[in-house]
């Protein structure tokens, strides 16, 4: 968890030394009478973060005291650090050590250089140095080094101010940096990025170092057939998307069949006998990415759905719609929403009612992650930006700091819109963006959001793994750990065939499955049917999820004396391969009978009619004879 900390440099304690003569007969006298104006210094500052490959960062101020009257001269300096534990504090002047005054009280840290010497004329210039090690602002994660580095607090006192963040390179490329830095150089074995005062009075740094993050996850699903017939139950296993791709270890009992919907969601299908309850166990790793990666475009149809209003994203309202109208793009709402809106601990509780759109206008002060979610998905639909929620897991070490409001398991909400000009979907969070004190959850999204389900076309389904419960005392049923990729990451594609009966005279059906048996998905699959190696059909199929199954059927034509009839059938597809006998013999001998049942017909008829076969008269063997009528 990103734990806000802030300094600030305060508490300039000097002297006015003035030299007031008074004429007198007897006396010349000399009077040094302090005061506090922090007007009559210019203050210059440059930081430096200089992380250690342990992840110990030291922390070095270089400062400049320049005396801006000619009777002023600064005594001591005062250093104040917010929930920062200092460890080896050192001050210096050139090569002096100075004298340093510790003091604590609750979470703040008063550190006091004093100065042993006066310096004193107007353009004079105090030089110095304070650096201590900070351990809380390097964090390894996982995969991932997390960086955070607080704000600075508004100092009108600082004539300049500047700062440098130093990296090592062993911690991997950059993964995402906010915000963007003026300048970056690497430098022996650092990296280091510069950043000015105003950049970071707004949010402070926040930055991530690894090629991606990685979860491993164990879900329960418990389901229940109430009805006295067999039923089919649908429930949704973790997506693939362009921020994340998931593999599974272990799924007990698997289901019948895998899709995809709409939305990108994986919906499991399973079939429960009468009265039956089953719990479903899912174990696997997600591998988090820090930006979209080559990923199947969403359908026109599909965006067009994620423009429409629902019963929680009342996009069409007179009072959603005026807000479009003032801010009309992402950024613009982000902001709007997270300045607009304050988070409310007191409602993370269960059977939480989710207010919507309109009523956390109403109710500002009363949001939790579902209304900052709900409230910058319906202001983007009205402003004609595509917009969707994300249920999910988002790590977090301190929940008062990155709250998690959905109560079923502890999960939370963040919305996604549709970026037109990079084809892709971007994660934002305006609920951490609002609790963190300003940190950007805008420009760049960590590697802690792991998604369970997508709301897109609808505001509710399907439901995110956590909620399928039963019985008055529901145990916990998500799991998330950091982990490591598995050794078993590829999909297994098999192909099955079943080969219907064949009937004379017609085409012989074979039908085909096309199985994921493997861990991850397939992509762009092209499944292809040939005809003894003759290429005849080619399939598309642009997504398919572990336990999925896609079935077509190939039919082979009745040709006459089996010309255009195979003696095999191949399909291949993800580098697998199968064969199938086709029934061309049974062809050819259908054919030579009929051939021999024409020529038969064919030559008794001409027999018939040159008069050489004689078909005999049928008489009747039983003829009634007439009988005579006597007449008595």
């Amino acid at each position: 968890m990103f734990t806000e900390r802030g300094f600030c440099y305060t508490s300039i304690m000097f002297r006015k030394f003035l030299v007031f003569l008074f004429f007198c007969i007897v006396l010349n006298s000399v009077f040094i009478i302090p005061t506090y104006a922090e007007g009559e210094f210019r203050t210059g500052v440059e930081v430096t973060y200089k992380v250690q490959e342990s992840g110990i960062t030291t922390v070095t101020n270089k400062i400049t005291l320049e005396n801006l009257f000619t009777e002023v001269y600064a005594t001591s300096y005062s250093l104040i650090l917010d929930n920062i534990k200092p460890a080896n504090l050192t001050a210096f002047q050139e090569e002096k050590k100075l004298p340093i005054e510790i003091k604590t009280e609750g979470s703040k840290t008063s550190i006091v250089i004093s100065f042993p010497d006066s310096l004193v004329g107007k353009g004079k210039k105090r030089e110095f140095s304070v650096s201590y090690d900070d351990s809380s602002i390097a964090q390894r994660t996982g995969e991932v080094w997390e960086i955070s580095i607080p704000r600075l607090f508004s100092n009108t006192s600082f004539s300049s101010y500047n700062l440098f963040f130093m990296v090592p390179n062993s911690f991997g490329q950059e993964a995402y940096i906010s915000p963007n830095p003026e300048n970056k150089q690497t430098e022996g074995n650092y990296k280091i990025y510069t950043f000015s005062k105003e950049a970071i009075s707004k949010t402070g740094i926040m930055a991530g170092f690894g090629e991606f993050q990685v979860f491993s996850f164990n879900l329960v699903y418990h389901l229940e057939n109430p009805l006295v017939k067999s039923a089919s139950v649908e429930i949704a296993f973790p997506p693939d998307s362009a921020l994340q791709k998931v593999y599974f270890s272990n799924v007990e009992p698997v289901p019948e069949n895998m899709q995809v919907d709409a939305d990108g969601n994986w919906i499991a299908t399973y079939i429960l006998s009468p009265r039956q309850r089953v719990d479903i166990n899912v174990e696997g790793f997600v591998q988090i990415f820090a930006g979209p990666r080559s990923f199947p475009a969403t359908s026109t149809e599909t965006l067009a759905k994620n423009l429409l209003p629902t019963d929680y994203w009342q996009s069409s309202d007179l009072a959603i719609t005026d807000l479009a109208g003032k801010y009309k793009t992402s950024r613009e709402i982000y902001d709007f929403v997270v300045n607009y809106l304050s988070y409310d601990f007191d409602r993370v509780k269960p059977n939480v009612v989710r207010l919507g759109a309109l009523e956390a206008l109403k109710k500002p002060k009363n949001a939790i992650c579902m209304e900052f979610t709900d409230l910058f998905i319906a202001i983007a639909r009205a402003a004609n930006i595509p917009a969707r929620e994300i249920n999910g897991f988002a790590y977090t070490e301190n929940p008062k700091i990155q709250p998690l409001s959905l109560v079923s398991d502890i999960l939370h909400s963040w919305p996604e819109y549709w970026d037109a000009d990079k084809k892709t979907w971007i994660a934002i969070d305006p609920t951490w963006g609002s609790t963190t004190g300003g940190v950007d959850f805008f420009s760049k999204l960590d590697l802690r959001h792991f998604a369970f389900v997508i709301h897109g076309i609808d505001s509710q389904k399907p439901y995110p793994p956590g909620s399928y419960k039963l019985g008055p005392n529901p145990q916990k049923d998500v799991f998330v750990n950091f982990g490591q990729l598995p050794l078993e990451k590829s999909p297994k594609i098999n192909i099955v065939s079943e080969v219907e009966k064949f009937i004379p005279f017609s085409s012989e059906k074979i039908h085909v499955s096309i199985e994921n048996k493997g861990a991850a998905a397939s992509y762009n699959l092209t499944p292809q049917v040939f005809f003894d190696n003759k290429l005849v059909d080619t399939k598309d199929i642009f997504t398919l999820p572990p336990f999925a199954k896609i079935t077509f059927t190939v039919k082979i034509p009745f040709s006459f004396l089996g010309k255009s009839t195979p003696s095999i059938v191949k399909i291949t597809a993800g580098g697998e391969k199968l064969e199938v006998q086709s029934a061309k013999s049974e062809v050819i001998i259908y054919n030579l009978a009929l051939i021999f049942l024409i020529s038969l017909i064919s030559t008794l008829a001409v027999l018939l009619k040159l008069g050489k076969i004689k078909i005999p008269k049928i008489k009747t063997l039983f003829a009634r004879k007439p009988r005579d009528i006597q007449i008595p």
